[in-house]
């Protein structure tokens, strides 16, 4: 690393800053309906003109708008990933990746590695954490592939059963039940998650057309009565909230309202044998945990194979989301031999 390196490094949240303010201000939207000036933008966002301009032409610098130095524009390849409503929208995950909760927490790191975990008076493991709503609403963009990666490993399995009752466990979005539901029309899904949440879930389902299929469980996913049995239950992002103890505990109890011939899915961060500098995302991620829970972490495909073995189940796939920006493993688990 050089200098100029680690000067972009301490700067990188100027960038954040700018693509979130664009964001809050709605900006994309109207540069998407063709080169307008500052001035005409500032008045259909409600902002002042001089901010407006400023803005611009930093969204220009950063090649996140188009400019002939008088007015300013999208690109379309930019507009799909930009504006609200289209195909390839994704700027939203910036309410997650770089919301007021997230900036906290990090802002905090140091001291959470003197205290060994959390020092915010609300985390992540809060009841009705509010951060979950907006994770709810924004990181379908995010889930939607891997997603997909499950549905598709479910297929030998899932395609010719009469029934599949699925339960997926801190649901948040809950799109990777809802996925699975509109893939295989013989499933139903129980969602369970903070009543919050489950607000925001139910619009993906609505939107995703699964919604007359899906069932709502709201509560604490320890101590909340499952129903049941299932023939899948879903555990996703959300054991590297705890210690190996507490996944433990969890994992128990998804696999105790598992049908005999069931499956259990997870989906989240693991790490392998590879150093941190070969696969530095689930390091970075431990951070965020680190800030942002008592005892979270991302736990090893080792970890996970072992618990497993003790809630008496065993890894049945292992599949890795190839997907730019999307690090996550997929695991199928099912009853041990």
């Amino acid at each position: 690393m050089d200098r100029r390196q680690l000067f972009a490094m301490m700067k990188a949240y100027h960038r954040t800053s700018l693509l979130r303010a664009a964001v809050d201000l709605d900006v994309f939207t109207h540069l998407a309906d063709g080169p307008a000036a500052p001035g005409e933008v500032a008045v259909r966002v409600g902002a002042d003109a001089r901010g407006t301009r400023i803005l611009l032409n930093a969204l220009a610098a950063v090649r996140l708008a188009e400019t002939d130095g008088t007015r300013f524009w999208l690109t379309e390849a930019h507009a799909d990933l930009l504006v609200p409503g289209r195909p390839g929208y994704a700027a939203g995950m910036v309410h997650v990746f770089a919301g007021d909760r997230e900036w906290e927490a990090h802002r905090r790191i140091a001291e959470a590695v003197r205290h060994g975990g959390s020092v915010l008076a609300e985390n992540a493991e809060t009841a009705g954490y509010a951060f979950w709503e907006d994770f709810a609403r924004h990181a379908d963009v995010v889930a939607e592939p891997t997603a997909e990666l499950l549905a598709d490993t479910l297929k030998p399995w899932a395609t010719d059963r009469a029934e599949l009752d699925v339960l997926d466990v801190a649901c948040g979005h809950g799109i990777y039940g809802y996925t699975a539901a509109k893939r295989y029309p013989q499933a139903r899904v129980w969602s369970l998650d903070w009543a919050n949440v489950l607000d925001e879930a139910h619009k993906h389902a609505v939107r995703l057309g699964v919604a007359d299929r899906v069932e709502r469980i709201a509560g604490d996913m320890f101590d909340t009565p499952l129903g049941g049995p299932y023939d899948l239950v879903l555990v996703t992002n959300v054991l590297h909230h705890f210690s190996a103890e507490r996944a433990a505990e969890l994992l128990a109890r998804a696999a105790s309202v598992l049908k005999p011939d069931g499956r259990l899915g997870i989906v989240g961060f693991t790490t392998s044998g590879r150093t941190p500098a070969q696969d530095p995302a689930p390091y970075l991620f431990d951070l965020l945990m680190l800030a942002w829970t008592a005892q979270g972490e991302v736990h090893s495909e080792q970890t996970y194979e072992r618990l497993l073995a003790e809630a008496g189940l065993r890894i049945i796939a292992n599949e890795p989301v190839d997907r730019p920006g999307i690090d996550f493993h997929v695991l199928l688990a099912g009853r041990a031999a």
